[in-house]
């Protein structure tokens, strides 16, 4: 069993008997191409699941909308009954069509079935941490999420859901939402080179309350970057290692939950906790992207 300290430590999410790894696992790629319908080797899916398990992984991003249902229902054979310290985080807010296309959709129709969904393919009887998933399909968009975050809220005085999250939203949309409900994490689109949130991590480190990037290695456009690489073979790691490690050392709210389907892959990004950065190092990747901006070099 691999130790705290090779996972990046730990993070408390606040107010809450949940303590995490800081290096997880997003569930996203156990799906199949274009996160649609199933896998193409539904056995290492389920062996990538439990291996990271075995590592130490106790912090499992999902939603029932890859597939949609088969990443939860991978997740559920693979893993139940769960061990006592995983926490599974899932979100809600959009849905998928019958081509694979995304639909963002928060009413409240749609909100009260994917918990539902997400409960029944989890085989759960409450949800660890719901995502309210807002927004664009990669930036916050304006605008109040008063109205979908209350049906949250009602799911969660029923019993449904532990606790509330968001997904894409601004530091005014937080703002708001703490006026509404305890708020004990933010997953929003930021990387090496995707810099747009620097204050807002900043502002939630100075609470306490956790940061989750997603596509933290470019998402369906990988990141490229000579910076990078050149970096990476300095060290003998990966670029994507290199990546990973600048956002453990970015800051101490910044939880990891790169994704993939494959165990050589899994063991990559496990071992980037081992991966220490030098300031001048950080210095050279920290040039890859300025904040509020999001070119790659």
């Amino acid at each position: 069993m691999t130790n705290q300290t090779q996972l990046g430590g730990t993070f408390n999410f606040p107010s809450t008997t949940f303590t995490v790894h800081r290096i997880g696992y997003g569930a996203m790629q156990l799906a199949g191409p274009h996160v649609f319908g199933p896998p193409h080797d539904r056995s290492e899916a389920i062996a990538v699941l439990r291996e990271a398990i075995d590592s130490g992984v106790n912090h499992i991003d999902t939603s029932d909308f890859y597939g949609p249902h088969v990443t939860n229902q991978i997740i559920k054979e693979a893993l139940y009954p769960y061990p006592k310290d995983l926490t599974l985080v899932t979100k809600v807010g959009a849905r998928r069509g019958n081509d694979g296309s995304w639909i963002l959709d928060r009413s409240h129709e749609n909100l009260v079935e994917s918990i539902h969904d997400n409960l029944r393919n989890l085989s759960l009887d409450a949800l660890d941490i719901v995502n309210l998933r807002m927004g664009g399909l990669s930036a916050p968009e304006p605008g109040s999420i008063a109205e979908p975050l209350q049906v949250l809220i009602e799911l969660k005085q029923q019993g449904l859901i532990r606790h509330i999250g968001l997904s894409t939203v601004t530091p005014e949309q937080f703002a708001e939402a703490q006026t509404l409900a305890e708020i004990v994490c933010i997953q929003n689109f930021y990387n090496v080179a995707v810099r747009g949130d620097d204050a807002f991590i900043d502002d939630l480190a100075k609470q306490d309350i956790a940061y989750v990037p997603y596509f933290p290695l470019g998402g369906f456009s990988p990141l490229q970057s000579s910076v990078m690489d050149t970096v990476a073979a300095s060290l003998g790691v990966t670029p994507m290692q290199v990546a990973q490690a600048w956002l453990l050392h970015r800051s101490p709210n910044i939880l990891l939950i790169a994704g993939t389907s494959r165990r050589t892959h899994l063991r990559e990004n496990l071992n980037v906790a081992k991966l220490e950065l030098a300031p001048e190092v950080i210095a050279q990747l920290d040039s890859i992207g300025v904040a509020g901006a999001t070119k790659q070099d």
